[in-house]
């Protein structure tokens, strides 16, 4: 390593890289040199640097160092300065996110497939980028339909998704037949967005008549052997999964007869080489040794290229997966998770998974999780961690809601009846059932509002409705009234109609727990319900008093020690990088534990963690987190612009510090600015969705902003089909935008794969580190 000085007279190379002074190592770590200094060269303003073979010069991220010196009372012919550090920043990273399916090459059939990666691991160095970020890549095919788009909802947490297959890798010897086939695919297939239902389809019917071409030969050489021989514990459930998948028609194993419950004797029985079906079997095995064998020669060539890949754990799995058949103790099947509400929607959101029997899981000391971690690190160097307040307690509904708005935290600290009775509660069915009057039903329904009760709610006393058995749950509802509206019995929409109908059942003060009578939980946003408007004043202070405490207050210590026996466990299982998903509505105790388990956070402009602000402050987020302007869960930059013109208006004002009106549309110039506040903050690592990247260049703009979304967290049926519009290969002959990526990496110190020579010409007023002690001579 070389340190130098560089700065702004002609001796210290008036910033320029060339121009530097290079410092001595005499020992110690110290580091100095001489020069002869003109008066003219003074005030002098300079900074320490430095650099290894001429690659990755990097200066101090500090403001100028400066020496003045007053000639007019003093002549000094000597000026000897001892510096002491060198004022160097922590290593910082940045990378690139984009999901698997959402790349676009001249290669793949429909769909990003995991070779496609070493293309975009290629571009991601000559931008200046060491990370690329994946959303999860696990099997989803559960319903055998575009619904299994969503990349959360695994089938199973070991096994890779056949969607990311590139079929013409799965042999040398292919026959034209096939190749005019493949080349047919990718034509019908190369649409605006991924046809998930369609790739699927034509994947899988020619890797089948692939397999029946070579499949002798692949199941008995010896790299197929060791993949099997490493990874059967999950394999072997996984290939049986799939067979009674298709075979019943459906993955929720309760419709299996009598392989619902899962035996190693059945299990035995169904991968035999004896079955009729072993072949079926076998193709399971075949398309996953080819993943693997995909996937892992993308992930050595990431490695090879100092790039980190960095894959994504799922906080949950479908509730009729392959992992909730094999160990259904692990899972608590009669319930939901999800988040209450939030920035993204009022309601909550629902995800559908089954919770977790954290008490179950502990006592083989988590092996479950230690074995999915395990498996990712064969293909990553880092993960994001999904929802990592799962850790601390989870949002949990019971199974027969729709929403996420009438949930509890578990595991929590419940409200007792004895200490609600102590406090002067004690109408228990009245705060805990739907507070249902005949003005409520006017306000709702107007004038057919007689209908409505007469199909959904019985009198119970004057004035006063309760739902009818057959329609007391939001599912329930929703499904009576898909009944009633296909009899055409109303006339308005449905949408409404259900969504009228679930404020009504959701119209309770506290939720009762279905296994304890005698607790109760605050239902969220209590205050909002005219359940809680109708009480009296006292009731009203104690609930809200009680409310805030359950909320803030009296879980803290539990969810801190809830965490510390369940992360610390996923954290040694590997040696990858975790970062934590930390969105949402925050306790107190999370940062501090992710701070003492050395856990990295995510920070999100638009969704500050401090209550005060609209909009992050990039320049003071700690050291420990991962800053992006945008993530998959919102929309892009382009699209957040044009969604609010008042918002957009304070942006503008607040932020870059502009009073003139900010233009209707992202423009680049925006773009720049907004992500050099990311590329320059102090985080670990910048990772910038590639939408946002393309944002900087506006022939890659002609898309409509909104269609550049990912993910709709308020639609629970959302279909994850977005494909960037510009192949991996066009992008790495785009020099103009390289160069502008690179500039900003560069310009913000931030660490870059070594490149053949450093460039001649570099502005390093915007560069970064350096430390020594040198002597100046002064000259007339």
């Amino acid at each position: 390593m070389q340190i130098c000085v560089i700065g702004s007279p002609l001796e210290l190379g008036q910033w320029k890289v060339q121009g530097r002074l290079k410092l001595n190592y005499i020992g110690e770590s110290i580091w100095q040199a001489e020069c002869m200094m003109r008066k003219e060269g003074f005030p002098l303003k300079y900074r320490y640097g430095k650099y290894r073979n001429n690659e990755n010069f990097s200066m101090e991220m500090v403001p100028n160092r400066e020496l003045f010196v007053d000639f007019a009372t003093s002549q000094p012919e000597y000026i000897v300065l001892s510096d002491g550090l060198m004022r160097e920043m922590p290593w910082r990273g940045s990378g690139v996110a984009i999901p698997m399916f959402s790349i676009r090459s001249d290669a793949d059939l429909g769909v990003g497939e995991f070779l496609d990666l070493k293309l975009l691991v290629d571009w991601s160095v000559q931008s200046g980028f060491h990370l690329v970020q994946l959303l999860p890549i696990n099997d989803t095919s559960v319903h055998g339909m575009w619904w299994d788009s969503y990349p959360y909802s695994s089938l199973s947490v070991f096994a890779l998704h056949p969607l990311y297959l590139r079929v013409q890798a799965l042999s040398e010897n292919i026959t034209e037949d096939i190749k005019q086939e493949i080349q047919r695919a990718r034509v019908q297939l190369d649409g605006k967005d991924v046809d998930y239902e369609a790739t699927m389809a034509a994947k899988l019917s020619i890797a089948k008549k692939i397999y029946s071409q070579e499949k002798e030969t692949i199941l008995s050489s010896t790299s197929f052997q060791n993949f099997f021989s490493e990874n059967q514990d999950w394999l072997r459930p996984y290939a049986a999964f799939c067979f009674l998948r298709d075979f019943f028609e459906t993955s929720d194993h309760s419709q299996w007869g009598r392989f619902s419950l899962f035996s190693q004797d059945k299990l035995e029985k169904l991968v035999s080489k004896d079955s009729l079906h072993y072949d079926i079997v076998c193709f399971h095995y075949y398309i996953q040794y080819h993943l693997h064998m995909q996937l892992s020669e993308a992930s050595e060539y990431a490695r090879k290229k100092g790039v980190v890949l960095k894959g994504d754990l799922p906080i949950g799995v479908d509730r009729n997966s392959v992992d909730t058949w094999v160990y259904p103790s692990l899972f608590r099947m009669n319930t939901s998770t999800g988040a209450p509400p939030d920035y993204f929607d009022k309601n909550g959101q629902n995800w559908g998974f089954p919770t977790y029997n954290w008490e179950e899981m502990s006592k083989d000391n988590y092996a479950w999780w230690r074995a999915r971690l395990t498996q990712m690190a064969k293909y990553f160097t880092a993960y994001r961690i999904d929802h990592i307040l799962g850790f601390f307690r989870i949002w949990e509904l019971p199974d027969h809601a729709v929403t996420g708005l009438c949930g509890k935290f578990r595991p929590s600290i419940p409200l007792s009846q004895e200490e609600l009775e102590r406090e002067g509660i004690w109408d228990f069915d009245r705060l805990s059932r739907p507070y249902i009057r005949q003005k409520f039903l006017v306000e709702k329904f107007g004038a057919s509002w007689p209908i409505i009760a007469s199909n959904f709610l019985n009198e119970h006393q004057k004035d006063h409705y309760e739902f009818k058995e057959d329609c007391n749950t939001e599912k329930k509802i929703a499904s009576k009234l898909k009944s009633c509206i296909e009899r055409s019995m109303f006339l308005e929409r449905e949408a409404l109609l259900r969504s009228n109908l679930f404020d009504l059942v959701k119209n309770i003060v506290l939720i009762r727990d279905p296994e304890d009578s005698k607790s109760f939980y605050p239902r969220f946003n209590l205050e909002d319900t005219s359940s809680f408007r109708e009480l009296d004043e006292h009731s009203k202070n104690v609930l809200k008093r009680l409310y805030y405490d359950y909320y803030f207050h009296r879980q803290e210590t539990l969810w801190r020690q809830n965490a510390l026996k369940t992360l610390p466990v996923l954290l040694n299982s590997s040696d990858m990088l975790a970062c934590g998903e930390d969105l949402g509505m925050i306790p107190s105790c999370v940062h501090p534990v992710m701070q003492e388990l050395g856990l990295i956070g995510l920070r999100i402009q638009r969704m500050p963690n401090e209550p005060d602000l609209e909009f992050g402050i990039p320049s003071q987020y700690s050291y420990m987190t991962v800053c992006a302007p945008s993530c998959h869960d919102c929309s892009t930059l382009r699209a957040w612009w044009e969604e609010d013109e008042e918002r957009r208006r304070r942006y503008f004002k607040n932020v870059v510090g502009s009073d003139l009106l900010p233009p209707d549309e992202c423009t680049p110039e925006i773009v720049h600015f907004i992500l050099r506040q990311h590329f320059e903050a102090p985080s670990m690592w910048t990772i910038i969705p590639l939408q946002d990247l393309l944002a900087l260049k506006e022939e890659y703009t002609t898309r409509p902003a909104a269609e550049e979304t990912i993910n709709d967290p308020t639609n629970p049926k959302h279909y994850w089909r977005y494909r960037v519009h510009v192949t991996l290969e066009s992008l790495l002959e785009d020099k103009d935008l390289i160069t502008e990526i690179k500039g900003l990496v560069r310009g913000s110190g931030r660490s870059y794969p070594p490149l053949d020579e450093v460039e001649a010409s570099t502005d390093l007023e915007k560069q970064p580190v350096a430390n020594g002690k040198q002597k100046v001579h002064s000259v007339n």
